[in-house]
């Protein structure tokens, strides 16, 4: 489902209150890897704050090398106690070896635990597509953008 399909389902007015009374705050923890994709997924979460009234100034931002760096990142993110909930963005494109297969994995578990164990959740925006025009596709592309879907994610979990 694209992020226009599911749009409709999501009440951004209501979503919009409801963070500005309950001054919530957000961060995000990005990889550098396939940068054009991680781009892409950045403008669609910000696309996604700026509607319901968050700029991008308020946002904490850390950026690091790799997917994999993730979990060590967001663990650091959660470990300081001040945000609501933390967006994790990777991008990982199959390649000839099984490299893919390992990191992915890895990545995927390391944010449940961190889930289950911390004390903000994370929402985990990690594109594991077999091509590049996968990634372009569910980065803004034909299939929306799972960054803008995965920061309404974000929100939506923060109210609980």
């Amino acid at each position: 489902m694209s992020t226009k399909d599911k749009s409709s389902n999501l009440d951004i007015d209501k979503l919009k209150v409801a963070v500005n009374r309950s001054s919530k705050k957000f961060a995000i923890v990005c990889s550098e890897w396939n940068p054009e994709i991680i781009n892409r997924l950045l403008e669609g979460a910000y696309s996604f704050f700026d509607k319901i009234g968050i700029t991008n100034d308020e946002i904490f931002e850390l950026k690091v090398p790799g997917s994999f760096e993730l979990i060590y990142a967001c663990s650091k993110v959660q470990s300081f106690e001040k945000y609501d909930a933390i967006l994790a963005i990777g991008s990982i494109i199959r390649g000839e070896t099984s490299h893919f297969k390992y990191i992915s994995q890895s990545v995927f578990d390391g944010i449940k635990d961190l889930n289950i164990n911390g004390k903000a959740p994370i929402i985990l925006c990690l594109l594991t597509d077999d091509n590049y025009q996968q990634a372009l596709d569910r980065s803004g592309g034909k299939y929306g953008n799972k960054g803008f879907d995965c920061a309404a994610a974000a929100v939506k979990v923060s109210l609980i």
